[in-house]
């Protein structure tokens, strides 16, 4: 396969994009970065360091200040803050009450997405986050939209908070998805949308592996790979 392609993924929550990334990255022998992880990682940041969500200069002064690394491992990518691997925590439901808020500043933003483009320089990469396709990686060869239901997006946030023993009814995500959906597509700095030239894939139908084929036929079909 050519090597050195970026490629975009994007969606509100529980579209299906990490798993999608995860197994298309695998499959490709590329690079899977999930920047909604990093945005977790900071989000968790602020909750240890008992940041309110509304101290705008002490979140960016922390955002420049923390250490957040991607690493690959056996069982998949880890997150670590600062040294310590946080892939577990930052799943947790209170970093998903927060992170909404705390990513919609422009100054953190703009940090973030600059580490993001540090890690995707040299390509081979599947970035997925709310705004790769359209502010992070503008310049990305290939560029998904996902999207789905509200109902399947909640069910499927269920399930995977259920796996965890993470006890949580269902009205509750989906009140949390509605919020975020709101708040992520609304805010002034890096709306979430899809950007004009991306390939739009609604997923309430589809299994992670139709959804992963389905973007590997537009990455043969415009780069005859």
């Amino acid at each position: 396969m050519k090597r050195g392609l970026k490629i975009a993924i994007d969606g509100p929550a529980a579209s299906g994009k990490s798993t999608t990334a995860k197994l298309l990255a695998d499959k490709l022998g590329y690079l899977y970065i999930d920047t909604g992880a990093m945005y977790r990682a900071l989000t968790l940041a602020v909750i240890n360091h008992g940041i309110k969500i509304d101290d705008k200069k002490a979140i960016i002064e922390l955002t420049k200040r923390i250490k957040i690394d991607l690493c690959m491992k056996e069982d998949g990518i880890h997150t670590y803050l600062n040294g310590d691997d946080v892939s577990q925590s930052i799943r947790l439901p209170m970093i998903s009450e927060k992170i909404s808020y705390i990513s919609a500043y422009p100054e953190v933003r703009k940090v973030m997405v600059a580490k993001q483009r540090y890690l995707a320089r040299y390509g081979g990469i599947v970035m997925e986050g709310r705004d790769i396709g359209t502010v992070v990686l503008p310049d990305a060869e290939i560029k998904i939209y996902m999207a789905a239901t509200l109902e399947q997006r909640a069910l499927r946030r269920f399930k995977e908070l259920k796996e965890k023993n993470v006890q949580i009814q269902m009205e509750q995500i989906k009140e949390e998805i509605k919020q975020r959906d709101h708040i992520d597509s609304s805010r002034s700095s890096s709306p979430l949308k899809a950007a004009p030239d991306a390939h739009i894939i609604d997923t309430t139908n589809l299994s992670i592996e139709q959804q992963v084929e389905k973007i590997i036929e537009i990455v043969k079909n415009e780069y005859l790979i």
